[in-house]
């Protein structure tokens, strides 16, 4: 996580991954990194793990002061990962 004292806005950096339930995608693990490229490469490494159906590396920025999140900014997308507009 990133952080302006100037804007006071924190920016997020997230690999999350998902497996297949019941027929459908469930998010599986979370995790968060201090840059883009820790989360893209965890993304594409957890994407070629046997028990991951895809994983996708993100950003957030995070407003400090309300907590409010703006939408995800995708960094990568592998393997079998929801539509967009379901995220």
């Amino acid at each position: 996580m990133n952080e302006s004292e100037d804007t006071g806005m924190k920016t997020h950096y997230i690999c999350q991954t998902y497996s297949t339930k019941k027929g459908g995608l469930a998010v599986d693990k979370l995790f968060q990194y201090t840059t883009a490229a820790q989360a893209q490469e965890r993304a594409e490494r957890e994407a070629r793990s046997d028990a991951c159906a895809g994983a996708d590396a993100y950003m957030v920025i995070e407003d400090a002061s309300s907590g409010e999140v703006g939408p995800p900014q995708f960094l990568v997308r592998c393997g079998n990962v929801p539509e967009h507009d379901d995220f």
